[in-house]
């Protein structure tokens, strides 16, 4: 592995827990499934999911002391195929981890969560805008980021990994210097990280192929268009699962931290969301999605 990168992992080896962003189409207005820790969100983009009338009634004012770009609601720019952080569910509705953290943050600011399904390159930028109130994508914490969005605490830790075809030559990350082609997902640490150059770690953008979303990307490595593809782990997990071949490398490229993003413009509403979502850490309800999702059964 290139020094570069070595000296980062060593740094980060201690983190726990799993997780990062991909692409869809609008998804309906069904309900996703309730869990004893939050109730997901149930929207199509721009529609709301109901939060319980009680939850409303006990914290009214929380929506009058903090800025939202629409009364009552907290709209979350996301990207609804990012498994099993941000996904659209078989009743067409969202779910996921983001989604259902989201939803439990809501319902302590008497807000009802609306899922604003876009590409991920926009989720950023839709905060920015003014269009959305979070962003919630498998979302990395990264010093360019922190430019445009302040963040909360950290909820969960991603890490970066390879998957290749089963019978490739490259076994290990330092394989990937070897003149292969990777792909990544647009706008994600994977396309940033690998399009450095090789002086920062990277492999040069000549090396790089990026796409809209994470199964575009297996759908090139698969037709041979990219030797290897970098993405987070647990939809990485998902991808082989259901793509016959393919493969994880047993070595871990990167780890990051995920957090949410808000406006710079709202240092109201980002302390609220972050005292929400610190109340949620330490009462054990993010703990308790996060394992519903993956930890379960481990």
């Amino acid at each position: 592995m290139k020094k570069y990168f070595a000296l980062l992992l060593a740094g980060m080896m201690a983190l726990s827990l799993a997780a990062c962003g991909g692409s869809s189409a609008p998804a309906s207005s069904e309900p996703a499934a309730e869990t004893e820790a939050a109730e997901p969100a149930a929207e199509a983009e721009g529609t709301e999911a109901e939060a319980p009338a009680a939850d409303a009634a006990e914290a009214p004012a929380a929506d009058a002391e903090i800025k939202v770009v629409e009364a009552g609601k907290l709209h979350m720019a996301t990207n609804a195929a990012f498994p099993p952080y941000e996904m659209i569910s078989d009743n067409g509705g969202f779910e996921g981890i983001d989604v259902e953290i989201a939803t439990a943050i809501a319902q302590k600011l008497g807000l009802e969560l609306v899922v604003d399904d876009m590409e991920f390159g926009s989720v950023i930028t839709s905060v920015q805008g003014g269009k959305s109130d979070i962003a919630m994508a498998g979302l990395t914490v990264t010093e360019e980021r922190k430019q445009n969005v302040d963040f909360t605490e950290s909820y969960a830790t991603g890490v970066q990994v390879i998957i290749v075809p089963e019978g490739s030559d490259i076994k290990t990350v330092d394989d990937l210097a070897n003149d292969k082609m990777i792909g990544v997902q647009d706008g994600t640490t994977g396309y940033i990280y690998c399009s450095d150059t090789v002086e920062n770690g990277g492999y040069g953008e000549d090396h790089v192929t990026s796409y809209p979303n994470g199964a575009m990307a297996i759908e090139a490595l698969k037709g041979g268009k990219v030797d290897a593809v970098v993405i987070d782990n647990e939809p990485a997990k998902a991808f082989v699962a259901a793509n016959e071949g393919l493969k994880i490398l047993d070595t871990e490229y990167i780890v990051e931290n995920y957090a949410i993003g808000i406006s710079k413009e709202n240092p109201a509403l980002r302390d609220a969301v972050d005292a929400a979502l610190k109340e949620l850490i330490a009462d054990g309800t993010v703990k308790t999605i996060v394992d519903k999702y993956i930890n379960a059964g481990e």
